[in-house]
């Protein structure tokens, strides 16, 4: 069984989210691919932001997340990020 959950995950990638906006994410594959996308930058060797002793990259990337070392761009973010 994956911990945190899926849902865990979500929710706390959405906890920023106001009232009324779109959620950043709101599917199973939004958490893949921002994790899988993580654990490549790990391989690749960039440093981890939470204790990753003995964890594989992917581990390493879903506890970043869930602890909100890392953060998922809605569409709208990463447009104005990459002006």
């Amino acid at each position: 069984m994956l911990h945190p959950s899926y849902a865990d995950l979500i929710s706390v990638v959405n906890s920023g989210v106001e009232e009324g906006e779109d959620p950043v994410v709101n599917s199973r594959y939004s958490i893949v691919m921002a994790t899988a996308k993580r654990a490549r930058q790990i391989i690749a060797g960039d440093e981890e932001l939470v204790d990753g002793r003995g964890k594989k990259p992917l581990s390493v990337a879903v506890e970043e997340l869930y602890q909100g070392k890392v953060k998922i761009l809605s569409e709208e973010e990463n447009d104005e990020e990459c002006d």
